[in-house]
């Protein structure tokens, strides 16, 4: 089964950098996401805000960046414990470069 995610979307929120009981650095940040997409033969405004999470290096790296920057995010979605919510897991970020 695939769980992949590839989005674009702006830094909104970087909470401090935090450790894990094993730890490891650790950063949640949310995400915005604004576009326009092809739905049914239309185009639908998309407006969105993702919770993401990131671990070891990337998590540190994620941490010193702008909050409002921009970025193409990769991947997997996953529930926490005890959360009915979804979470973005980035396993990557790159500066946009549209």
């Amino acid at each position: 089964m695939k769980n992949h995610v590839v989005v674009t979307a702006g830094l909104a929120e970087i909470q401090a950098l935090r450790y894990t009981p094993a730890g490891l650095p650790a950063v949640d940040v949310k995400l915005e996401h604004q576009s326009s997409q092809p739905e049914m033969g239309q185009q639908r405004q998309v407006n969105l805000l993702i919770k993401a999470v990131a671990f070891g290096p990337l998590a540190e790296r994620i941490a010193r960046q702008a909050v409002g920057s921009i970025w193409t995010i990769q991947g997997f979605l996953a529930t926490p414990r005890n959360s009915k919510s979804v979470v973005l897991h980035i396993q990557d970020i790159q500066p946009d470069s549209y």
